[in-house]
């Protein structure tokens, strides 16, 4: 059972991170789509309506696909007072603590952005401006993306275990 917990936390944590560089690699999009925004606003004299827009379904994406990667790198932000003083077992047992509210929290906003994307499919909801935009893109993201982010805490709360058994989850 050991080796299949393994193999799972290896392949979610393979999975966040190939999520989290593709995130990261929408900065890029982002900064050219304000840029070819700004430039045919102000030079051409020709705005593109659908560019700031854009550029906010873009930054929705990037915080979504972010958090899994962040979650498996530990960088997310902690109060760090007393938790720095704690054993490794002691460190593991807050953190199981924290994860196990974590996961109750995903599981909440995983139900009701399933609901939201399902009345966004059944209404074939669109976003109300000029460009008119298609929402269900982006909450179908932010659903597998939450997914990813249970599935990598999940995989947190085996390492957390493991490090209270006092071995290393890798």
């Amino acid at each position: 059972m050991r080796g299949l917990i393994a193999v799972y936390v290896r392949a979610t944590e393979k999975i966040s991170d190939y999520v989290g560089y593709l995130a990261a690699s929408l900065i890029f999009l982002m900064g050219a789509t304000l840029l070819f925004d700004a430039v045919t606003r102000n030079l051409v004299r020709m705005p593109v309506h659908w560019a700031v827009e854009l550029t906010q379904f873009t930054l929705a994406a990037y915080y979504f696909m972010g958090g899994p990667i962040t979650l498996k790198n530990n960088e997310h932000i902690r109060m760090d007072l007393w938790y720095s003083t704690l054993s490794i077992r002691g460190r593991a047992k807050v953190d199981l603590a924290t994860v196990g509210c974590l996961i109750f929290y995903l599981g909440v906003l995983l139900a009701g952005s399933i609901s939201s994307l399902i009345y966004a499919i059944q209404t074939s909801e669109r976003r109300f401006s000029i460009w008119n935009p298609s929402v269900i893109p982006i909450k179908s993201l932010m659903v597998a993306c939450l997914i990813l982010m249970l599935m990598q805490a999940i995989a947190l709360v085996f390492k957390h275990v493991a490090a209270l058994r006092g071995e290393e989850l890798r």
